[in-house]
């Protein structure tokens, strides 16, 4: 009878993280048959798990075609009859057990600041060998060569990834994997240009958001997986964008059936019926009387620069997205653009008295702004309460002590995070309640940094506010978040970028 390998402390039998996903099936590549935390075979697995803050795993199998799965060879996963097949399927492996081969190294490009969580994640579940490139090693390439095949994984940033392209691009890696993979959306940028020089045999994106601002986004990501799929951006743009815009509901269906063979998606309805439910309120926020002034004197002073249109064309851009920026600044609180303005904020006042109640019941919080500086009169208000907190932004240094001191000391009951620092990667399950206190353009950062509370163990009810000032851009901006989620839904998920409209649609918005 076949032998099953299995999976010890990484997979569970509801759910897999993409970071644990793509270790494991690294791991029984390199190492097939081999437990994927065998270098830890001393910790127990209760011991990984209260660790991660997640639940303990459960088994997983590797049937005889190499198909990962979460159940036993001869057993059917439930509702497998009424879907026709395995729904938590996680990859199909091309190497029989039988095969060693010898591999080249799995090339791992992560966001800087989740370096260190799939190092850690690495370290903890696999037993496999790795590495860090940070361009700083030699630029020679054959002893590059030999560096890099002494080890299974090599770690890497986006930012070392485009300074070092004409170096990397040189080594044939056995895998490529791109996490947050929409960093690669932008087909003119750097970023874009220097992926799809890498070279490799297999190649993974992961990502929660593969459409962020148009279908040109995910054009991108599936040039670098398969250049062919798609066919060139021009040929893309007028085959299927064009159509899909003008309502052609056939196009619509053969792009997603071209990318559906590609994609494993599935939500957490699906693979956790058992998390807690989640909530979703908006709060609204009146301005204060000094606040709506200054609030109304800039939003008709920018209104009569679109609709004028006194400036000069190539100047418009700049003023029209200053303009929009003071216009969300204002609506947060003035000091953020008049550091000397002596004043309250409506909304700071409405997000202070919510955060007393929450802290005085005992609850654990966390509040994302897409602006430091919103932050940091948060902060000031806490500082005058004698209120402890934890603080996250793209300056930090202290990141893991930070998430380390929100997790375990039951007084910080608040963690600031900035949007773009800490809105994925982290895993803060202790948090039953998250403020998003300014909304960004898009609702998938906003949902992503939600699911940092509402995640796989959470064992309680996650409420998440909206703060959102009335009678200001803050309103039309939830719209166009929900304009942007209907396009992502449509072919996969959701979105992170200002919106392309013309002055007419930027008026609209004042």
């Amino acid at each position: 009878e076949h032998t099953l390998p299995i999976i010890r402390g990484s997979l569970s039998n509801t759910y897999l993280g993409k970071t644990l996903q793509t270790l494991t099936l690294l791991q029984y590549i390199y190492k097939p048959g081999t437990a994927a935390s065998t270098n830890q075979e001393t910790n127990s697995l209760e011991e990984k798990e209260n660790t991660q803050g997640s639940p303990v795993q459960k088994e997983a199998f590797f049937d005889e075609k190499g198909q990962l799965s979460l159940f036993p060879v001869k057993t059917e996963a439930p509702n497998a009859s009424r879907s026709g097949q395995n729904d938590l399927q996680c990859a199909v492996l091309n190497q029989k057990k039988s095969q060693t081969p010898r591999l080249h190294a799995t090339l791992i490009v992560v966001p800087t600041s989740l370096l260190h969580n799939w190092k850690r994640e690495a370290s903890r579940f696999t037993s496999l060998s790795m590495t860090e490139y940070n361009g700083n090693s030699t630029n020679e390439i054959n002893r590059l060569s030999k560096h890099f095949d002494q080890y299974h994984l090599v770690f890497t940033t986006y930012g070392t990834m485009r300074n070092n392209i004409a170096t990397l691009s040189q080594y044939k890696f056995e895998y490529i994997v791109l996490d947050e993979s929409q960093n690669i959306k932008n087909s003119e940028s750097l970023t874009f240009r220097s992926a799809i020089q890498l070279q490799s045999k297999h190649r993974l994106i992961l990502t929660g958001t593969p459409i962020e601002n148009s279908l040109k986004d995910l054009w991108a990501q599936f040039h670098f997986l398969q250049p062919e799929l798609l066919g060139n951006e021009t040929a893309f743009s007028k085959q299927f964008i064009n159509a899909i815009r003008q309502g052609d509901e056939r196009m619509k269906f053969r792009l997603r059936q071209l990318i559906s063979p590609f994609i494993l998606r599935r939500s957490k309805q699906e693979v956790a019926p058992e998390l807690p439910s989640l909530t979703e309120e908006v709060i609204y926020c009146d301005m204060a009387k000094k606040q709506n002034e200054l609030y109304q004197h800039e939003k008709n002073s920018l209104r009569n620069i679109l609709l004028e249109q006194t400036v000069e064309k190539g100047q418009q851009p700049l003023i029209v997205l200053n303009g929009i920026l003071r216009l969300r600044q204002l609506a947060c609180h003035p000091q953020m653009i008049l550091p000397g303005f002596i004043g309250e904020s409506g909304k700071l006042n409405l997000i202070i008295e919510t955060f007393e109640t929450l802290r005085s019941e005992g609850h654990k919080v966390l509040i994302f702004s897409s602006f430091v500086k919103h932050l940091e009169l948060v902060a000031d208000e806490f500082r005058k309460r004698q209120w402890d907190y934890a603080l996250l932004t793209g300056s930090s240094t202290n990141r893991p002590e930070e998430i380390a001191r929100f997790s375990r000391d039951p007084r910080i009951q608040a963690f600031l995070i900035s949007l773009k620092a800490g809105g994925v990667g982290l895993n803060l399950t202790q948090a039953d309640y998250v403020f998003i206190i300014d909304p960004w353009w898009n609702p998938a950062a906003e949902a992503q940094a939600i699911a940092r509370a509402h995640r796989i163990g959470q064992d309680k009810q996650v409420i998440a506010y909206r703060f959102i000032t009335q009678g200001s851009i803050e309103e039309k901006i939830i719209q166009l978040q929900e304009e942007k989620r209907k396009l992502a839904e449509t072919f996969i998920t959701e979105t992170d970028q200002l919106p392309t409209l013309t002055n007419q649609e930027w008026a609209g918005l004042l």
